[in-house]
């Protein structure tokens, strides 16, 4: 339940005077409580089987959970089978989950034996940051710790370290869980500290629903952008290079002109100029940026260059730490305060697809969807305080044709607020701020969900979310309002009164990033991408040897017409080139044998296996032509 707002037990104890509201098993925050108390029986259950493996931390995640152990050997598949049965059991006793407030003196005498978790007791008071699970431990005001009992005798069978709450009993787990697998991660996040094992599983209110999510997760497998990558031979991430740097091959290559050609063409559309800073600059920018403060940790550590030295070793002349940029938006600043600025040229909307840096943490690499070089389609927008609305408007509608066009259609919206704890700027600011990004939402139509203290450090944030054909959803674009970065570069602009003005500055990110949204879309599509996007859009396979060179008079019109494509002269035989080329998702197949030739016409072969014969060619051309105009995902055969 939420008493007075917060998540507490059922057996907490309330007033006349508490506001109390029912939390459901299958609300987020029911399910997030369903997960950790499952975290709970996983690390009950290892101890049970390994006393002498140590505990880290155990939080709920997307989906799931999974707790961190430090065990003398790391768990194998065989380990997992043990350790579900185990959970099994503590499931069917029925343990209670019992609260118990600890003073720190308390909890070190208790946990002596747990090193990870004395560590914790530490950052007693919400020190504990969410992004690596501290806070399900000691994020609140006090200590406490949870005592699993045994429902018929009242004895003790274990106990954690947690803030909490739980469900009431371990039953209530049911038969909707399951444990996935096992991983190595580093305590805390930090490859400075010791590599834990960590096991991965999730929880759901039925068995239904777990058998649901793990169809889901089977048609997720078979669209990984990873495997699909190299099966389509589009992109690698060689060792030689380093981790989360990617290289894209030719037809991965043209996938990606496709994106960014499309975006650039929509940009110059709606306004837009475009503009180009380079990947490296001086760490004074980022000094005033405030990104040397606020995002350090996520920077590629400084180079120090230009410092001279005499013939004896001594300092001539001072260096300076240089920084690959992580971030656009200082170099934009730059531009806008290039020359003087008027209010007439407001919206000053500056746009650039620029690669910037950033140093994740290895364990958290996944693909192209998080590395450490990414290209941005970065925008910035400078703008007065009576356009403010407006433009965040046609920011949004602006995304939601963008979106369409890639073939993303099912969109919801989110509302990311201040953290009082990591942002900048006054009260009035960010109310302004966030209450402006809400009224666009609201009128927007879409479903808008809150994500209290998730703005960045400069201002609130309202971000599109997108979801894809198997119904996973993507954080896609981001538009932010900023107040804090205008004042620190001194920006200004002559009114209308003659007066000098503060620009408010709107970030807007629509795909995120490149790589990124190339991966989503791999995934989205299954690799079958529409005509527009597919690296070789028409392959032309003759039903014998002597009909080739008619196919390539056939593939040359279409070339002419800016199509990708080509004919198989392999020695292939037919049927073989068919499933080479069905296997690739190339869109067309046109086939052509003697009948075809002789009408001057072919016949189409879908991705589906269906066939469309004795075509015309000048119809065949309009009609491939149309589909890769208009965007069209072609499948299966026209209708007639």
């Amino acid at each position: 339940m939420r008493v007075n707002g917060e998540l507490r037990d059922l057996a907490a104890e309330i007033t006349d005077t508490d506001t109390v509201e029912p939390v459901s098993i299958e609300s987020a925050d029911g399910l997030n409580i369903l997960r950790h108390s499952a975290a709970h029986v996983l690390a009950q259950a290892v101890q049970r089987i390994n006393p002498e493996a140590r505990l880290g931390i155990g939080p709920p995640i997307t989906d799931g959970f999974y707790y961190d152990f430090d065990p003398a050997e790391p768990f194998t598949p065989e380990d997992l089978k043990a350790i579900s049965s185990e959970m099994q059991k503590i499931v069917k006793q029925g343990q209670r989950f019992v609260r118990r407030v600890v003073t720190e003196d308390e909890a070190r005498a208790e946990l002596a034996d747990e090193p990870y978790k004395l560590e914790l007791i530490g950052l007693k008071g919400g020190a504990a940051g969410d992004e690596n699970g501290e806070s399900v431990e000691v994020g609140g005001a006090e200590l406490t710790i949870y005592d699993n009992i045994d429902p018929k005798t009242g004895e003790l069978c274990w106990k954690d370290l947690c803030r909490g709450p739980h469900v009431p009993s371990t039953r209530m787990l049911g038969n909707g869980w399951a444990l996935m697998r096992s991983a190595g991660a580093y305590w805390r996040g930090s490859e400075k500290n010791p590599m834990l094992q960590r096991i991965y599983g999730t929880a759901w209110p039925s068995k239904d629903e777990l058998r649901a999510y793990q169809t889901r997760l089977e048609e997720a497998a078979k669209r990984d952008h990873r495997k699909l990558g190299v099966e389509l031979d589009l992109f690698s991430f060689p060792e030689e290079i380093g981790s989360g740097l990617a290289v894209f091959h030719p037809k991965g290559g043209i996938i990606r002109h496709e994106i960014e050609n499309f975006m650039r063409s929509e940009l110059l559309k709606n306004g837009y100029e475009v503009v180009n800073s380079p990947h490296i600059t001086k760490g004074t920018l980022f000094e005033t940026s405030q990104h040397l403060n606020w995002y350090k940790d996520g920077m590629f550590p400084a180079m120090h260059l230009d410092e001279q030295t005499d013939g004896d070793g001594n300092v001539v002349k001072q260096g300076q730490d240089y920084y690959l940029k992580p971030m656009n938006c200082p170099f934009h600043n730059l531009i806008f305060r290039a020359r003087a600025r008027s209010y007439r040229e407001l919206p000053l909307r500056l746009a650039e697809f620029g690669t910037v840096y950033r140093y994740e943490k290895s364990g958290t690499l996944s693909g192209l969807t998080r590395v450490r070089g990414l290209t941005q389609d970065d925008a910035h927008i400078y703008v007065t305080d009576d356009q403010v609305k407006d433009e965040i408007k046609r920011q949004l509608e602006f995304v939601f044709s963008t979106l369409r066009a890639y073939g993303l259609n099912d969109f919801y919206l989110e509302l990311s607020t201040r953290d009082p704890e990591k942002s900048v700027g006054s009260d009035e600011q960010w109310e302004l701020a966030t209450d402006t990004l809400r009224e666009v939402g609201e009128e927007s139509g879409l479903e808008l969900v809150a994500d209290p203290g998730g703005a960045a450090f400069y201002g609130p944030k309202i971000s599109v979310q997108a979801r894809d054909a198997i119904g996973r959803t993507w954080q896609l674009s981001t538009v932010q309002l900023d107040f804090n970065q205008p004042e620190l570069f001194e920006l200004e602009y002559a009114a209308a009164d003659g007066t000098r003005k503060q620009p408010i500055m709107i970030h807007r990110a629509l795909l995120g990033s490149v790589e990124r949204f190339f991966a989503i879309l791999l995934e989205h599509y299954a690799g079958a991408f529409p005509v527009w996007l597919s690296p070789t859009q028409v392959v032309g396979i003759p039903v014998a040897e002597q009909y080739g060179e008619y196919l390539d008079e056939v593939i040359a019109r279409l070339r002419e017409h800016g199509v990708r494509a080509e004919v198989d002269h392999s020695d292939d035989r037919m049927p073989k080139k068919i499933r080479t080329h069905t296997k690739a998702k190339i869109p067309f197949q046109l086939i052509a044998g003697e009948e075809d030739r002789a009408a001057g016409a072919v016949s189409f072969r879908f991705r589906d296996g269906t066939q469309l014969n004795g075509v015309p060619v000048a119809e065949a051309i309009e009609r491939i032509t149309g589909a890769i105009r208009t965007h069209e995902q072609v499948s299966t055969a026209w209708s007639e």
